[in-house]
């Protein structure tokens, strides 16, 4: 049980060293650009989607949806409270410094990209047949044409 928790808050803090360095990146490389600190968000969201995206299509090769689904979507939840609550402050800002509106606009998108990602990996490994249900599937009938047929006497 307390691994669970361990690989819940490694992802989450992953997700938000995403976000530090794109922080990072638009305060040293871009001070006043708003459009390069659009794109560099755009690139930050899309890769916390990816890495969202490869997790959720290694765990669901390993271990059935239930289990994982909910870890997945803890650590995203807790990368995203990071995010917008902790990350305005590696910028110089503070959570509310650019308006509710910004505010949540950041939650709808961080919460956009989570979730396509993680459909993206599960939905990946689905298709390809990789996934948990579908290795137990070929398991099963396997081993139903494995077994020789039963010779019924008279």
């Amino acid at each position: 049980m307390k691994q669970r928790w361990v690989s819940i808050a490694v992802l989450a803090a992953a997700l938000f060293a995403i976000n530090v360095v794109a922080r990072l990146v638009t305060r040293i490389g871009f001070p006043d650009n708003d459009t390069a600190e659009n794109w560099v968000s755009v690139a930050m969201f899309s890769l916390i989607g990816l890495v969202l995206a490869v997790v959720a299509f290694v765990r669901a090769q390993r271990v059935p949806a239930g289990t994982w689904l909910p870890d997945l979507a803890a650590a995203a939840v807790g990368g995203m409270l990071l995010t917008v609550l902790a990350g305005p402050f590696v910028s110089g800002d503070y959570p509310f410094s650019g308006g509710a509106g910004n505010f949540f606009s950041q939650i709808w998108l961080y919460g956009g990209f989570a979730i396509a990602g993680t459909l993206l990996g599960y939905w990946t490994a689905t298709m390809l047949g990789r996934d948990y249900r579908s290795k137990s599937l070929k398991a099963f009938a396997t081993a139903k044409t494995a077994k020789p047929r039963r010779v019924v006497r008279r």
